[in-house]
């Protein structure tokens, strides 16, 4: 599970959840802290820079906003983000510099690093996506087992038992998920990482991999 540290999935300057981030050791501990953190965070936000607009709403005057866009709080979202036609923000969620979420396109409980792009109809919930990571249109994050039962991380043989009956996906950055993908509950992407279209994905996929299915996962060539 070494793989799966927040130190080694991403760069955690590259968001202004970093504090929350730093007091954990696996991402996925720091979902249940999200909302208390942006609670937290928003007073203190530097009013030049960012305005209120609505219950625990925090938005840079220098993001783009759709006027049909939804955003619930508790929501950061950060400088020169753009929030496309449509897009549904549920709440709990932190969209940093330069991100976009687009048409149709949910988010719920998640941190975005800076420059994470999900354009085109995906669900991201549960889940941390990492500096210049990109959801190819369709692609979602599936946050629930089927069975209902907690979620376990899997990878390597071992097991990290979460106690988190509802958990996405971990993306490190420049985590590259092709269209119409899904994302199994428990997945974890390591840095680098390009995820063929239309895969099912689940468990812990090692950095600098090229992922065709479960049964082949090749290791990108060196440049």
């Amino acid at each position: 599970m070494e793989q799966c540290r927040v130190r080694n999935l991403y760069q955690l300057e590259e968001t202004i959840a970093a504090e929350l981030l730093e007091r954990v050791e696996y991402p996925w501990e720091a979902l249940s802290e999200i909302s208390d953190f942006i609670r937290k965070a928003g007073p203190s936000l530097d009013p030049e820079v960012y305005e209120k607009r609505g219950e625990d709403v925090w938005v840079a005057k220098s993001a783009k906003v759709a006027e049909s866009a939804c955003l619930n709080g508790p929501l950061i979202i950060d400088e020169e983000a753009e929030i496309r036609h449509c897009a549904f923000i549920r709440g709990s969620a932190v969209v940093g510099k330069k991100c976009v979420v687009g048409n149709s396109t949910e988010l719920k409980n998640v941190i975005l690093f800076n420059s994470v792009q999900v354009p085109h109809y995906n669900y991201v919930g549960d889940s941390v996506l990492g500096y210049k990571s990109h959801m190819g249109a369709g692609s979602i994050t599936s946050n629930v087992k089927s069975d209902k039962t907690l979620v376990v991380v899997k990878g390597n043989g071992k097991k990290a038992e979460t106690g988190l009956k509802k958990f996405g996906a971990m993306l490190g950055d420049y985590v590259e998920v092709g269209c119409n993908s899904v994302l199994n509950p428990g997945t974890v992407v390591g840095r680098h990482t390009n995820i063929y279209p239309l895969s099912m994905v689940r468990g812990v996929i090692p950095a600098d991999s090229i992922y065709k299915n479960q049964n082949e996962i090749a290791a990108k060539e060196e440049r």
